[in-house]
């Protein structure tokens, strides 16, 4: 029960991606890892955002800068598509973003909570903020639209279906999409135009499903394969904070345009920081794999590069391995520092790049 792992939360089409099994078949051809992996270069310096320099125009250009910086890291895969990782990418950035979500509705789940519930309850129904986990890993890791079927699903998850007209706000929301100039004015006229919308809503489920639409929208204008969680993720960043009181930002605010330009330049530094991260990790996730003798690593691989993180039990079952197979397969690759134990835990452990 305890061991039983995430589960698949909608028959929403998937992503248009390559399978990460397809460079793992590659790399047992001999495909140099160096060359499925794309080379980060560190976040600019000038492209930092300055919480002591405010100003609508150094927010929006530090936001252009870094949206472009991780719009370059995820084309730059083998020809032109995503790199292996950028599915734990987006989960990694799916549990932050639901994280800060749970603090906003005031609810008790911080990222360790959220991490188990998903991966090791086993159970269909889950808490409020397990639903807002859900949320941005489905949508972080599909392709969606702006339609009824997409709007519907996310209203589910927030607790908001019953005062929601999904076809008419999908239609308004297209619109938004369609007039703005830029990414950044798409995010910011659909994530405003939302809380207008739901008016019958309350104010905080209202609040964290525009964040999440905000993340559509910039995807879409992108060209992105599927949203990156981003908004959410530094919403409640100190840089943010606004007069004497310290007041976060919110999306019915007048200068919500500025403010959620700060919020993605900040957001979009720490996305590129993680991807570095995890970019170092699959290399030796890659360089590890040789040395490994279970016959099923390839398919824990990748997994790992899939998700957020993995259980043995998870991987014992999608390698064909015994539990203890898996188990001491985990600890080879913790011992050559290909992975880590996430749960700081000696039972039920969870790991990932």
């Amino acid at each position: 029960m305890l061991e039983s792992d995430s589960r698949d939360l909608s028959d929403l089409a998937p992503i248009a991606a390559r399978r990460p099994s397809r460079v793992a078949r590659r790399r047992q051809t001999g495909l140099s890892p160096r060359q499925s992996l794309p080379e980060i270069q560190p976040f600019p310096r000038w492209a930092r955002l300055d919480g002591a320099a405010g100003g609508a125009a150094s927010a929006m250009f530090v936001a252009g800068a870094g949206i472009a910086h991780l719009d370059q890291l995820l084309r730059a895969g083998e020809d032109g598509g995503e790199p292996v990782f950028s599915r734990a990418l987006r989960q990694r950035l799916a549990l932050k973003a639901a994280a800060t979500c749970a603090r906003l509705a005031r609810l008790r789940e911080d990222e360790a909570a959220l991490r188990d519930a998903e991966h090791l309850s086993g159970c269909a129904d889950t808490s409020l903020a397990g639903r807002l986990h859900r949320l941005f890993r489905l949508f972080a890791s599909r392709a969606v639209k702006f339609d009824a079927q997409t709007l519907s699903a996310a209203a589910e998850y927030v607790g908001a279906p019953s005062a929601f007209d999904a076809q008419g706000i999908a239609e308004a929301l297209r619109q938004t999409v369609a007039r703005a100039n830029d990414p950044l004015a798409a995010a910011a006229g659909v994530s405003a135009a939302a809380v207008h919308d739901l008016a019958a809503v309350p104010a905080i489920d209202a609040e964290i499903f525009a964040l999440w639409l905000a993340d559509l929208a910039l995807a879409q204008k992108l060209g992105w394969k599927a949203p990156v969680p981003l908004l959410a993720t530094v919403i409640f960043h100190p840089a943010l904070r606004r007069d004497q009181n310290g007041r976060r930002p919110r999306p019915d605010d007048r200068d919500w345009s500025n403010a959620l330009a700060g919020a993605y330049a900040l957001a979009a530094r720490e996305a590129v920081h993680l991807a570095g991260a995890l970019s170092r990790q699959t290399k030796k996730l890659f360089d590890a794999e040789p040395k490994l003798r279970a016959k099923g690593a390839a398919r824990v691989i990748e997994l790992l590069l899939a998700d957020d993180c993995v259980t043995p039990a998870r991987a014992a079952k999608r390698a064909r391995l015994s539990d203890r197979a898996a188990r001491r397969l985990f600890d080879r690759l913790i011992e050559v520092g290909a992975v880590r134990e996430l749960s700081g835990r000696a039972n039920f452990r969870l790991y990932g790049l």
